[in-house]
């Protein structure tokens, strides 16, 4: 008779974020430059804010010139601590800036920073994007839409900060 073995990995805790928005707040920073494609995935992340309980007022929308402005304004809004996370929306693409690489490894190197030193979620939503035709594809409508993927995420962080096994200070 085989003795069955126990599973180790049953006594492991996991620790998720939930998807609910509710009672959270959010800023979502959004770059005018390719406002074509940037208000897209805002219309993305709104959308899916709201559908996970969100409320209006509970969200609100800064406009930059463009994405390498985004990591500044994420700094001001996260040393405030008025928000559970922050949404970061721009899109870069090659052939229209020669210092493409640059602005987009700075950009996210910047909110990296902001992120680590505030403590409060920054979700990257600044999409490097070789053409137009990609940029497009990349700010489609429903799954293809990155902007409603950042708000999943800043939901998913903004519930997983909040967890008590997260809580700062705590044993």
């Amino acid at each position: 008779m085989d003795k069955k073995k126990s599973d180790p990995t049953k006594k492991l805790r996991h620790v998720k974020g939930s998807f609910s928005a509710r009672g959270k707040k959010f800023a979502i920073i959004v770059a005018r430059f390719n406002e074509f494609l940037t208000t897209r995935l805002l219309d993305g992340a709104l959308d899916t804010l709201l559908r996970h309980g969100a409320l209006a007022k509970n969200i609100q929308v800064v406009h930059v010139p463009g994405a390498f402005e985004i990591p500044l304004v994420a700094k001001r809004i996260a040393q405030r601590k008025k928000v559970d996370a922050v949404i970061t929306l721009a899109v870069i693409i090659r052939g229209q800036t020669r210092h493409f690489e640059q602005v987009a490894t700075q950009t996210a190197r910047g909110l990296r920073e902001v992120s680590l030193k505030s403590e409060v979620p920054v979700i990257l939503g600044v999409i490097p994007a070789e053409s137009v035709n990609d940029a497009i594809e990349r700010t489609g409508i429903k799954q293809t839409n990155k902007g409603r993927e950042c708000a999943l995420s800043a939901i998913e962080m903004a519930n997983l900060m909040h967890h008590p096994f997260l809580k700062t200070g705590r044993r």
